[in-house]
């Protein structure tokens, strides 16, 4: 069916349109506003994605989808004494960036722990197992910019 709407070969009906939007992750209004190119996307603090973590973590998603592109910047919040775990590689090609924006946060790359104070920042290639704790006795406040070339690697 969907083909066919794509061909021009059958009108979508609303209980379609709204299947599609469901799909896509989107409001339906999104999907029939006749939105621009997409050369600009907003994405408004309230549609933001919000991860509460064990341990009293915190992320959020602050970047826009935009398909095709595997970009995300994330601005987490790690409370005293939280560990957040440590995360697989990514694909070769894969970058981090973080910046500490409040407090202190140790980031292992691998085997080697980076300790960061507030404004300082890192780059990393991303391919490396990586894990973020906050070993202070204040409430750690980071952003990560991540390009990840594709998902995790197996098992992950």
């Amino acid at each position: 069916m969907l083909s066919s709407v794509e061909r021009g070969d059958k009108a979508a009906t609303v209980v379609l349109l709204d299947k599609i939007a469901q799909g896509l992750g989107t409001p339906i209004a999104e999907l029939v506003a006749g939105q621009s190119d997409g050369r600009v996307i907003v994405r408004r603090a309230a549609e933001q994605d919000v991860a509460d973590e064990p341990g009293g973590w915190r992320r959020t998603i602050l970047t826009p989808v935009v398909p095709g592109v595997n970009f995300e910047w994330i601005h987490s919040t790690l409370p005293p004494g939280c560990d957040a775990g440590t995360f697989a590689a990514y694909a070769p090609g894969s970058h981090e960036f973080v910046v500490v924006q409040a407090g202190t946060l140790t980031l292992t790359i691998g085997a080697d722990p980076y300790v960061l104070a507030a404004g300082d920042s890192l780059y990393f290639a991303a391919d490396a197992p990586h894990g973020y704790a906050n070993h202070g006795d204040t409430e750690c406040d980071y952003h990560v910019a991540a390009l990840i070339m594709r998902s995790r690697r197996p098992g992950s």
